[in-house]
């Protein structure tokens, strides 16, 4: 493992810790109760009261919030292919537990997409078209928006749908990635997934029903490919596996980018040191050498200055002992 690898290892959250099965339960419970919310109040809330973009952004985000705050602890709760992905690509989830968490979560899709369509009161009236719609991701005719804009002749294309699908995906997985590290608090990453998905909601709703998810995508579109929809969702949903793929890929780059350059800066702070630490050392001694050569110099100046004192006293005593020998 790289040194960027080994560093993104040290910050993978503690839940890791848990049994693989019981983490790969969690993302398969967690994804199943999530999507079976959105599922349900986009087609029940929609298809009797009509759309609404600050209910449909707002209830995204608290669904997604609280089942992250259920399950962090335990998996992560990432409940997200992309999410799962980019963990993967920087090292904070070992292969093998990302394929099985990207298996649960997909499957929790699918059977949260079962059950819903097992329970929609359908008539000869009251069809499941009526019914999944706005429950289904597309774009063109596929799009939540399609009969609105058939009206001026005018359709959300696939390049829009992209490019809407792209960032709203880099912020749910960017966010997902910056909160979920180590000493991450799970009140917090719950709030910051909560707020990303609701505002990549409000970000990519109009256009295709608001993806952000491949197994939010694939659960639903299984069950609505026979529906009677303008648009078969089976044959639009490459979009939205490609476009979180592609996102999760971006936050990785990014990260690794990053690592590396906080890498090569502490590298070159620790040579930087190290060559000042042993010039240090010389200075130090040739301080100290130059201490102990004044102290001689001292010491001799001293020593002549005592010598020269000895001499004086001596003079001056022949001088009084010739003085007083004439006397007697």
């Amino acid at each position: 493992m790289t040194d960027t690898g080994s560093q993104a290892a040290h910050n993978a959250p503690a839940q890791t810790t848990m049994p693989l099965a019981i983490r790969v339960g969690a993302e398969l419970a967690g994804s199943c109760i999530v999507f079976f919310a959105i599922y349900a109040f986009s087609t029940f809330g929609s298809a009797l009261f009509g759309i609404n973009m600050a209910f449909i952004a707002l209830a995204t985000g608290v669904a997604y919030a609280a089942v992250t705050f259920i399950f962090a602890k335990v998996s992560g709760g990432q409940f997200n292919p992309a999410i799962t992905l980019a963990s993967m690509l920087i090292g904070r989830t070992k292969p093998l537990d990302g394929v099985l968490y990207i298996v649960a979560q997909v499957l929790g899709g699918v059977i949260a997409g079962a059950i819903l369509v097992g329970i929609l009161p359908t008539t000869e009236t009251l069809t499941k078209k009526i019914w999944l719609t706005d429950a289904v991701n597309g774009f063109g005719d596929g799009s939540v928006s399609a009969s609105m804009l058939s009206s001026v002749s005018a359709s959300f294309d696939i390049t829009l749908a992209v490019i809407v699908e792209i960032i709203a995906s880099i912020l749910v997985v960017a966010a997902a990635m910056a909160t979920s590290h180590d000493d991450a608090d799970a009140t917090a990453h719950a709030t910051a997934m909560g707020l990303a998905y609701g505002l990549g909601a409000a970000m990519t709703y109009p256009v295709t029903g608001a993806g952000m998810n491949p197994a939010r995508s694939t659960g639903i579109a299984l069950f609505a490919r026979n529906a009677g929809l303008a648009q078969n969702p089976m044959q639009q949903l490459w979009v939205f596996w490609i476009c979180p793929i592609l996102a999760a890929a971006i936050v990785a780059m990014v990260m690794i980018g990053v690592q590396l350059i906080r890498d090569q800066a502490a590298a070159r702070l620790t040579a930087v040191q190290d060559q000042e630490t042993p010039q240090d050392i010389a200075d130090e001694a040739d301080g100290q050498a130059s201490e102990g050569d004044t102290s001689d110099e001292h010491d001799e100046q001293d020593a002549s200055a005592d010598s020269a004192d000895d001499s004086d006293h001596e003079v001056d005593a022949q001088s009084e002992n010739g003085k007083s020998e004439p006397e007697a």
